[in-house]
């Protein structure tokens, strides 16, 4: 498993995640199994966010229930979990209360006394940077969370928190895949008139932004073929992409799914994938492709088979 040192962060951590969003109804056996399984892949990154589980925390304390883990053990694992969303709503809502309220939330169900990395959870409209900053200081100066991050946020909506903020931003979590790839095929069809992928969405450039800025990008949905339209792996909506798959799959004696995760983990952003399966041979599969050496022609010509336009 490929690892680096997350920028702004003490924080030795593999290029794969693995996220629980989906373990409410796991029995205590599966959800140890699946992140045993993670583990000795060599993913010792753990994603959670305080709405998994559809009641507030379910799946953090279905997790810390499922675990046990003892202080060492849980210093051997890096917990990651988010905070903003309001599903009663639904809505979202960055307010110093809310914030206060999720992360003491959050430290109860997992049997934690601190988190690693607190995210929002998805662009609050209503936002007041001032009131994110004074949650992320106490939080920070309790020690009750250590680093803060962002999901699904434009280059100006992290630039309006920075301007507040006394702590970086070391992470956004943003849906990425070979097929819903839009901020990276934004770039490559720059100027291209009369194309949808030359079209600048959420302000552009986050890719660039998040490099320039030492933020690391997490990859949410890694092989949904587009906005929870299914996954595109042995989908006979893509024919071409999945031929192109399945013949590097074979040349590299991976999984297709390693092959997935190597398309993202190739990019030298040194992005992560955050996996959302439970099934754990399909863990296994996708950690393989942590370090798989994708030549660039491959690389592109997976880009290509998903439909991306190169010029």
């Amino acid at each position: 498993m490929k690892q680096f040192t997350m920028p702004h962060t003490d924080i030795t951590a593999p290029n794969v995640v693995l996220g629980l969003m989906r373990i409410a109804e796991k029995s205590d056996d599966e959800i140890r199994t699946l992140v045993r399984t993670a583990r000795d892949a060599g993913i010792d990154f753990l994603d959670h966010a305080d709405v998994y589980g559809g009641a507030k925390h379910t799946c953090e304390a279905r997790f810390a229930e499922a675990m046990a883990l003892s202080a060492s053990e849980r210093e051997q694992v890096t917990i990651q979990t988010k905070a903003g969303i309001v599903p009663d709503g639904p809505y979202f809502d960055y307010s110093y209360d809310h914030l206060i309220e999720s992360v003491e939330g959050s430290l109860k169900a997992l049997k934690t006394d601190y988190i690693d990395i607190l995210l929002l959870h998805r662009p609050d409209a209503l936002v007041e940077p001032e009131e994110v900053a004074r949650a992320f200081d106490e939080l920070h100066r309790s020690g009750k969370v250590r680093s803060f991050g962002v999901s699904n946020h434009t280059p100006r909506q992290i630039d309006l928190l920075a301007k507040h903020l006394n702590q970086p931003i070391v992470a956004n979590q943003l849906q990425l895949s070979i097929t819903h790839s839009t901020f990276v095929a934004q770039g490559v069809g720059a100027n291209m008139q009369g194309t949808d992928q030359a079209l600048v969405r959420d302000g552009g450039g986050i890719l660039d932004y998040c490099r320039l800025h030492d933020i690391t990008i997490q990859a949410w949905s890694p092989f949904q073929a587009g906005f929870f339209d299914g996954v595109f792996l042995g989908s006979d909506k893509h024919p071409e992409l999945n031929a192109v798959i399945d013949r590097l799959a074979a040349k590299y004696d991976v999984a297709p799914e390693a092959i997935a995760t190597a398309w993202i983990t190739r990019h030298p952003a040194q992005m992560q994938v955050v996996l959302g399966t439970t099934t754990p041979q399909r863990v296994q599969d996708s950690a393989a492709g942590s370090e798989i050496p994708l030549t660039r022609a491959e690389w592109y010509e997976l880009f290509r088979a998903a439909g991306w336009i190169v010029p």
